[in-house]
């Protein structure tokens, strides 16, 4: 039989090293996890703006008396802004911008197009304590959005 009376308690070494790479492990998914939600939930808030804007800032009187649709791109801008605003969580996301964009169709069978770009800046939980280390993480996004008139597909460039 071979002697293990030597080798007790070698396990007992290597146990808060396994520890301590478990917690950093967990350490950077918890960060990366949060990065990831705020620019989902960022993503989310540009595309139901830029959806709503499309929707409500449509020109009534030009769509009832010229049978068109328009926008309205002050009611665009003021529509999207606020959604996105409503739509984040405004403790998580810090220095939000919001860009709206509403472009006239490029062609006489094209429709219009809203364009939502928001970013902002999010703070990590675990990175703060690393020196060096960020202390926030910058997300962006950007939806595209327009009403849909009878047109031909395929003749317009977003």
């Amino acid at each position: 039989m071979a002697d293990t009376g030597r080798q007790r308690g070698s396990v007992l070494l290597l146990f808060p090293a396994a520890v301590l790479i478990v917690l950093v492990l967990a350490a950077i998914t918890v960060d990366s996890s949060i990065a990831f939600l705020a620019q989902r939930e960022l993503a989310n808030a540009t595309a139901a703006a830029a959806n709503d804007a499309a929707g409500r800032a449509v020109d009534g009187q030009a769509f009832y008396q010229g049978d068109r649709i328009e926008l309205d791109p002050y009611a665009v801008e003021s529509v999207a802004a606020e959604r996105v605003r409503l739509a984040i969580d405004g403790s998580r996301h810090r220095g939000l911008e919001v860009r709206v964009t509403a472009s006239p169709p490029v062609g006489p069978a094209c429709p219009w197009t809203v364009r939502v770009s928001a970013s902002s800046r999010v703070p990590y939980v675990f990175a703060k304590a690393v020196p060096g280390g960020p202390d926030e993480v910058s997300v962006r996004a950007t939806s595209v959005a327009g009403p849909e008139q009878a047109a031909v597909s395929g003749q317009c460039g977003v």
